[in-house]
C-alpha cells in the first residue's frame, strides 16, 4: 500500500474514533504508542501524559493511618480475653486517650507517630473537641467494626472535614451560616449521586436546560445527553485568547430563566485556570437576580491554587460544592470525596415549592425511612438515593475511608505554613517550565489564576501565533481532529488526551503535569516540537510557502 494511501486510511479511522470520550480514546492512543491497554508504571518506553493520576502522594498522613491502625488493633485485642483463634472486640472508650498517649511514647521516632500526637493536640486545643471521643471514632472507624453512623458522615469526622473545606474552599472570605457534608466515594460518586437525586426529585427533568462552563471534565458533557436525563445544554465557553476566563457576555447566559442549573469545574479541567475574582463576583451578582438558579462547583483542583476561593463561598445558598481528595493527596485509589450544601439552601426551597402531586409521589418514595418524608432535606435524599432508598440504613462511605479523609484534613490544617502545598506547586511548575522550553513556548508564571495541574496546548491558537491563520486553516482542512495525537503516539510514543473531548473550541491536547518526571516532559516537548515542524514542512510542500520550522511561540 502506498504511503499516502496508508495515511488516508489511518485518517479515516481517526475520524471514526472522534465520537469516543477522551478517556476511551486513550486506550486506542496507548495501543498506537505500542503500550498495553492497561498501562503499568514499569512501562517507561511510552510516556502517557493523558493520565490525571499524580505520581506523588502525601506520606505523613498515610504513616499516621497505619500507626493508628496498629493502636486500634491493640485496643481490639485488649477488649476481649486472649483468644488464640483471632477474635477481638470493639475498642473501649474509658481511658482510651491515656492508652493512646502511652502508645505514642512507646513508639516515639516511628514515622507517623509525631503526626498523630500533633493531631490529637490539634483536635483538643484548636477544634475544642473531646480527644477521647475523637480517638474512639477513629479506632472504631479504622477497624471497620460498625456501619457508618450517622450514615451521611461520622459525627466528629464531619466537623474536621468541614474545617478543612473552610480553610481550602472559603479561606478568609466572609461566610454566614453552616453547611452539611456527605462523604462519598470520590468525585465520581458525587457527580452520579447529584445528577440522580436532582432527577428523582424533579429539580431537573427531561427537556430542561442546564448550563455548562467549558472546558470541563468530560462526564459533565456526556451525562446530560443520556436517556436518563435528556437535558438541553447551554455552553459557557472560556477562551484561550482570554486566558481561559469567561467573558461577561458568556456569563450573562445564566440570566435566562430557562437555565435551571450551572455546572462548572474550578479550577478548570483541562486548562487548570481558576475563575477570576471578578467573574466569581459577577456570577454571585447574577444569582441575586436569579435566586432559583442551582450552581454546582467541582473544586478538586482548588487546593493547588494560591488563595483559592470557591463559588460556594460567594453564593453558598445556591451552590453544591463537590471536592475530592484524590489529586492533592495522591489518593485516587482511596475514593475520597465530599458533597457540601449550606443548611439554608435553594434546593430545599425548590423541593418545598413542588406541585402537590409530585410531593405525593416523593413522599411515597421516602416514606420507608422517615415519618415526615416531605421534610427530608436534599442532602439526606442524596444519602438515601445513593442506596436506592431501601438500603438507606447501610448507606455511607466506609469508615476506614472516612478515617483517612480525616487524617488528610488534619495534615493540611496543621500545616500552617503550607509547606506541602508549596512543594507540590514547585514540583508541577518545574515540569511545566521544562515542557514549554522544549516546545518553544514562552513560560509565563505571573498569572495568579494559573494552577498548572494540567496544561492544554491549543493548536489553533499556538499555530496562528507562530505561523499565521493560513497555516491553521490548512491544518484544519487536511487533518482529522485526533490525527495529530495518533501520529504523536505512533511516532514518539507519547499519549495526550484530545481537548475537544473536554469542550475546547479548537483541536488541542491535554497534558497532565502531575504524573511524569521532569525529564519526561522535556522528551514530550521535543516530540511535540518535532511533530509541529513536520507539519510546517508538509504545509510548505503543499502550498509552496516558505515558513521556517522551529519558530518560538
Amino acid at each position: 500500500m502506498a504511503k499516502h494511501e496508508k495515511k488516508e486510511k489511518e485518517a479515516a479511522g481517526h475520524g471514526a474514533l472522534a465520537a469516543l470520550s477522551p478517556f476511551e480514546l486513550k486506550d486506542e492512543l496507548i495501543k498506537a504508542a505500542g503500550g498495553a491497554a492497561v498501562e503499568r508504571p514499569a512501562n517507561v518506553s511510552m510516556l502517557n501524559a493523558g493520565r490525571g493520576n499524580p505520581n506523588f502522594l502525601a506520606t505523613i498522613p498515610r504513616h499516621g493511618f497505619w500507626q493508628l491502625g496498629l493502636f486500634a488493633m491493640r485496643e481490639s485485642e485488649r477488649s476481649f480475653a486472649y483468644m488464640p483463634e483471632g477474635i477481638g472486640g470493639f475498642p473501649k472508650h474509658e481511658g482510651l486517650a491515656e492508652r493512646f498517649e502511652l502508645f505514642l511514647r512507646e513508639n516515639k521516632g516511628v514515622p507517623g507517630i509525631d503526626f498523630l500526637a500533633g493531631a490529637l493536640s490539634y483536635v483538643r486545643d484548636q477544634l475544642g473537641l473531646s480527644g477521647t471521643d475523637w480517638l474512639y471514632e477513629m479506632c472504631e472507624g479504622i477497624l471497620a467494626s460498625n456501619y457508618p453512623v450517622p450514615d451521611r458522615m461520622l459525627k466528629l469526622s464531619e466537623v474536621i472535614v468541614g474545617q478543612y473545606l473552610r480553610r481550602e474552599m472559603i479561606g478568609k472570605h466572609p461566610f454566614i451560616g453552616e453547611f452539611d457534608i456527605f462523604a462519598v466515594e470520590g468525585g465520581t460518586a458525587a457527580m452520579t449521586y447529584i445528577f440522580n437525586t436532582m432527577r428523582e426529585n424533579h429539580l431537573i427533568t427531561a427537556g430542561d436546560t442546564i448550563a455548562l462552563g467549558r472546558p470541563i471534565f468530560t462526564p459533565y458533557i456526556e451525562i446530560p445527553t443520556l436517556n436518563d436525563y435528556q437535558l438541553k445544554v447551554v455552553n459557557l465557553d472560556a477562551k484561550v485568547e482570554n486566558d481561559w476566563q469567561y467573558s461577561n457576555e458568556e456569563l450573562d447566559k445564566l440570566r435566562d430563566p430557562k437555565v435551571k442549573a450551572f455546572f462548572l469545574v474550578n479550577p478548570s479541567n483541562p486548562p487548570s485556570v481558576k475563575i477570576s475574582d471578578e467573574s466569581l463576583q459577577y456570577i454571585a451578582d447574577i444569582v441575586k437576580e436569579r435566586p432559583d438558579l442551582i450552581l454546582l462547583t467541582d473544586d478538586v483542583y482548588g487546593t493547588f491554587a494560591d488563595d483559592f476561593v470557591s463559588l460556594f463561598a460567594l453564593a453558598p445558598q445556591n451552590t453544591i460544592l463537590v471536592y475530592s481528595y484524590s489529586k492533592y493527596f495522591g489518593a485516587t485509589g482511596w475514593r475520597l470525596g465530599t458533597i457540601a450544601t449550606h443548611k439554608d439552601n435553594v434546593l430545599d426551597r425548590l423541593l418545598a415549592e413542588l406541585p402537590a402531586d409530585i410531593k405525593k409521589e416523593l413522599n411515597h418514595r421516602y416514606e420507608s425511612i422517615t415519618t415526615e418524608p416531605e421534610k427530608l432535606r436534599f442532602i439526606d435524599r442524596l444519602v438515601a438515593d445513593s442506596r436506592t432508598v431501601a438500603l438507606n440504613h447501610t448507606a455511607g462511605l466506609s469508615t476506614p475511608q472516612q478515617v483517612q479523609m480525616v487524617l488528610f484534613s488534619l495534615f493540611s490544617l496543621m500545616d500552617t505554613q503550607d509547606a506541602y502545598k508549596t512543594a507540590l506547586k514547585r514540583l508541577i511548575r518545574s515540569r511545566k517550565r521544562a515542557l514549554y522550553e522544549e516546545v518553544g513556548i514562552s513560560f509565563k508564571d505571573d498569572d495568579p489564576n494559573q494552577v498548572d495541574y494540567y496544561t492544554i496546548l491549543d493548536l489553533n491558537f499556538l499555530g496562528e501565533r507562530a505561523y499565521g491563520p493560513q497555516f491553521v486553516k490548512w491544518l484544519e482542512d487536511n487533518t482529522k481532529p485526533s490525527e495529530l495525537l495518533f501520529e504523536l503516539a505512533k511516532e514518539a510514543r507519547v499519549v495526550l488526551l484530545p481537548g475537544l473531548g473536554f469542550g475546547t473550541q479548537h483541536r488541542s491536547g491535554r497534558i497532565s503535569l502531575a504524573n511524569l518526571n521532569e525529564s519526561d516532559y522535556r522528551k514530550i516537548g521535543r516530540a511535540l516540537r518535532k511533530l509541529m515542524d513536520e507539519y510546517v514542512e508538509r504545509y510548505n510542500t503543499a502550498t509552496g510557502s516558505h515558513l521556517k520550522p522551529g519558530k518560538a511561540i
